[in-house]
């Protein structure tokens, strides 16, 4: 198990994935994003898996891209690497995801982050793009969605400047949710993934998908998708059960259908 990329634990409704290279600081090679890519197939095809939380522990999230891979990596070999489907694979993620990262949250390792539906930091944790001080840009969404995030100009401090901002900052500038001290992280990523699988998996798989469109498409468009998810709820096994369960003042028991 020390020597697996990737660990991967169920607790009940939720699947804890661990990025687990610490003697590298988590740095994101191929091999880590392929098992990344694998754990969350698995945790969208298991029905018995309702959130995600993707950690790296208590002390370290990731530092970034592995530069001793990436040093030698051509234009080519690099849209030909497995670590090109693991972006998209992240972002496209159909299930609540909870980021939980303490230390190093840098490049890749921040853009994971970003793909995520929640951030939970620890009171250690460092964001930051440092790509430009190596004469690179981010190649997985740092650009796009720490403006999205934080607005263009102070997206422009990280991505131009290589600056690094602390967990409370980045509070303030939207990309976190929760700041909370360093050796409770990974139980306070855990508990708000517990607090997402209590909800019907169909309303959250149908809300989660509205959500991520809110940064692709217009304000009509998405009002449109929005009534037509909630027509998909509307036609549920859990619609039913979340009503009666209010009305009859029990605890609800979504069977996602």
């Amino acid at each position: 198990m020390a020597d697996e990329p990737i660990l991967i634990e169920q607790r009940k409704h939720v699947a804890i994935v661990t990025l687990n290279r610490p003697r590298q600081r988590n740095a994101l090679s191929s091999e880590m994003l392929k098992g990344v890519v694998e754990a969350l197939d698995w945790a969208e095809g298991e029905s018995s898996v309702r959130a995600v939380v993707l950690t790296g522990g208590t002390k370290l999230f990731a530092s970034g891209a592995d530069l001793r891979e990436l040093r030698d990596t051509t234009p080519a070999d690099y849209l030909r690497a497995e670590r090109q489907k693991a972006w998209p694979r992240i972002a496209a993620f159909k299930k609540p995801l909870v980021a939980a990262v303490a230390g190093y949250v840098l490049g890749g390792g921040c853009e994971v982050a970003l793909s995520c539906d929640f951030v939970v930091a620890a009171d250690s944790a460092v964001f930051g793009q440092p790509e430009i001080r190596l004469g690179l840009i981010p190649g997985a969404g740092g650009t796009q969605r720490w403006a999205r995030v934080a607005g263009r100009f102070e997206a422009a401090e990280l991505v131009l400047l290589g600056k690094t901002v602390d967990a409370w900052t980045a509070k303030r500038m939207g990309l976190v949710n929760r700041v909370v001290p360093a050796e409770c992280v990974v139980e306070a990523g855990v508990a708000m993934a517990e607090e997402a699988a209590r909800h019907s998996p169909v309303a959250g798989l149908l809300a989660k998908s509205a959500l991520r469109a809110s940064e692709e498409i217009g304000v009509s468009a998405g009002l449109e998708l929005e009534r037509s998810q909630l027509m998909v709820a509307l036609s549920s096994a859990d619609r039913t059960e979340g009503i009666d369960a209010f009305l009859e003042k029990r605890p609800p028991q979504f069977q996602g259908r």
